[in-house]
């Protein structure tokens, strides 16, 4: 009688658990602050989220328009549909249509297969057109017969395409402007216009610069494997007082530099770069703007006399003439406590 090979078998080998790649730390997110300016952004945002109606964000460079895109995008019914990126002030002016739209196989020379254009990507989901203002005049005018129509058809095709998309348009030029020269249809501005969202220059946040530096703070040293460190109130009162005009992408960079070449557990002034210190031997003045309610102007008078003159709560109550009681009750509903 031959013995059973039943249990004498190689068992089988487990199959190789693949590798883990190492996470990077999560990207801080840039819409955060205390002040009025950036939470009504954020409101704003969230309430435009909910509707499909065409968004045109406003703002200097560096001050996070794509991120305020990408959180309506997120907080809307589209979230689990694509988010397309187009750069407008790098599309060739011949090449437009076809980015925009797609081309089909021969529609021209190096058309070898056909091609599907942004809309076509971005169906169900979100068309982020960034530096809307460089688009070309040709261009501006198949955008506006697509935003008007809800069709298209591909470079040298016949059919007549139709998707679903949300359109959320960003510029740093001031488009009335633009209209007022001939650069800029009108009737595209009205049409992008829907809902308009201004995002404040990070000179006019100074009450939300300790929020983002500690963010930027968390997320190098965890990026870089390095110590968390720690800015000194002086450090941080310098920031606070600079002009920024890279605005928030630029200060993003500077804390990066600080946490990979700063040896130190604290970062002081003499750690900050120089051209930051060298600006602070002058105070930078504010711009009282025509429409601005008489609250706005009165809370930037009170963060500049903070800011540039004295921290000191009851000589600055005293050159702006309130009482210090008066003074910390603005300082409470302006959101200042921290200055």
């Amino acid at each position: 009688m031959t013995e059973s090979t039943e249990n004498t078998l190689p068992a089988p080998s487990e199959p190789a658990r693949p590798r883990e790649r190492p996470r990077k730390p999560p990207e801080p997110s840039l819409l955060i602050g205390r002040g009025d300016a950036i939470r009504d952004v954020i409101r704003t945002a969230e309430e435009v989220a909910r509707s499909g109606v065409t968004v045109l964000i406003e703002g200097e460079s560096g001050t996070g328009k794509e991120l305020v895109a990408r959180y309506i995008h997120a907080t809307s019914p589209r979230a689990d549909k694509p988010f397309i990126f187009v750069n407008c002030a790098a599309l060739p002016e011949h090449l437009v249509e076809a980015e925009l739209f797609g081309h089909v196989k021969g529609a021209f020379t190096d058309a070898r297969s056909d091609k599907p254009g942004r809309f076509m990507l971005a169906d169900g989901g979100t068309l982020f057109l960034d530096e809307i203002g460089d688009l070309p005049h040709k261009g501006q005018g198949d955008l506006l017969r697509v935003i008007e129509d809800g069709a298209f058809r591909m470079v040298g095709g016949t059919e007549l395409m139709r998707v679903d998309v949300r359109i959320i348009a960003a510029t740093n030029k001031d488009l009335t402007e633009a209209v007022a020269a001939g650069k800029f249809r009108e009737d595209l501005l009205y049409r992008l216009q829907v809902i308009p969202i201004s995002v404040p220059p990070l000179r006019d946040r100074a009450e939300d610069i300790p929020l983002l530096v500690d963010a930027f703070l968390d997320h190098f040293a965890a990026k870089h494997k390095r110590r968390r460190q720690t800015i000194s109130a002086e450090a941080m009162q310098l920031c606070q007082r600079f002009s920024w005009p890279g605005n928030v992408r630029q200060l993003r960079n500077i804390i990066e530099r600080l946490v990979v070449t700063c040896q130190n557990s604290t970062i002081e002034v003499i750690d900050l770069p120089v051209f930051m210190r060298t600006s602070d031997l002058e105070a930078p003045a504010f711009t009282i703007r025509p429409g601005m309610t008489l609250a706005e102007a009165e809370m930037l008078l009170i963060r500049q006399t903070l800011i540039h003159v004295t921290s000191k709560r009851e000589e600055a109550a005293r050159l702006l003439g309130i009482s210090r009681r008066a003074l910390q009750y603005k300082l409470k509903r302006y959101g200042l406590l921290d200055l």
